[in-house]
């Protein structure tokens, strides 16, 4: 074995845990393949013969290259769009992919990425890789520039919103399910008072349809007006195709198999949160979701 083949098995021993450290960090799956890809150009061209932990080196460049491209995004103003939602996951509805398993571990819904698409750069990089990769504060300050007290901070100001906007889901999936598909239930029948009853109070629905169906972009809040607008979806009834999303439950809406959209449920105490969904075709051609069954 050549020296850049085992550099080569090296990297490839740490990429599945470099794209999760992306897709957290970015909410793309493409960007995130980017700046794996990155990392690999930086480490070949690097000396690393000294390197003692290469996956934390390797951590810390792809951490930089997402940071960069966080800022980026910002400075280009990319989040014009009124709502745009993060890359879903999507998996047969009887289990989760083995490539997907890392970007999906712990629990990292799409109402989770939603809130971190609200954070600062800095404090997202911090809050990604301490409570989600249990990288040391003092790593991470040299990632942002600050102290390691400061850093601390950014992570905490992360937490606090993260905890108030995107509440864990319940660990139970077959349940998760249950309610899922009263909601479908619910709205196939035309039974308003099911979909109150399955759907808290504060309930949020976003939509994105890009910008080819700009119709429908939309978020709607509260338990009655998301039912008043769900039992729309009682058309949607027949095409509905069980999915897993970001590991939990949720749908595929495919009109004779091809998909017009994915939802994504969060529900906390038997109830539904939030809705997530991605009607843009655009994005779901991109992410390989041509056909279903």
């Amino acid at each position: 074995m050549t020296e850049n083949d085992h550099l080569v098995e090296q990297f490839e021993a740490h990429r599945s845990h470099l794209r999760a450290v992306g897709y957290r960090m970015l909410g793309s799956l493409g960007e995130a393949d980017d700046a794996v890809q990155e990392a690999w150009l930086r480490l070949s061209r690097a000396d690393v013969s000294d390197v003692e932990n290469l996956g934390g080196w390797l951590t810390t460049v792809t951490s930089r290259v997402c940071l960069n491209m966080l800022r980026t995004r910002r400075s280009r103003h990319e989040e014009s769009l009124d709502v745009h939602l993060p890359d879903p996951v999507v998996d047969p509805a009887d289990g989760v992919d083995p490539e997907h398993e890392a970007l999906v571990a712990d629990s990292v819904g799409l109402a989770l990425l939603v809130v971190l698409d609200t954070l600062e750069p800095a404090e997202r990089l911090a809050f990604v890789l301490h409570d989600m990769f249990a990288v040391p504060f003092d790593q991470i300050a040299t990632i942002v520039e600050r102290s390691p007290a400061a850093t601390r901070q950014l992570a905490s100001r992360a937490r606090r919103r993260v905890r108030q906007s995107a509440p864990a889901p319940d660990a139970d999936l077959a349940r998760q399910r249950e309610v899922v598909d009263a909601f479908f239930a619910a709205s196939g029948s035309g039974d308003f008072d099911a979909l109150v009853a399955v759907l808290d109070p504060d309930v949020v629905l976003r939509s994105d349809g890009g910008l080819a169906r700009v119709s429908a972009t939309t978020v709607i809040r509260g338990g009655t007006t998301v039912a008043e607008n769900a039992l729309t979806f009682g058309q949607l009834a027949p095409f509905v195709r069980p999915a897993l999303i970001n590991a939990a439950a949720g749908v595929v809406v495919a009109p004779r198999g091809r998909p017009v959209s994915v939802m994504a449920f969060t529900v906390r105490d038997g109830q539904i949160v939030a809705i997530d969904v991605l009607a843009d075709p655009d994005r779901l051609q991109q992410l390989g979701l041509t056909s279903w069954t």
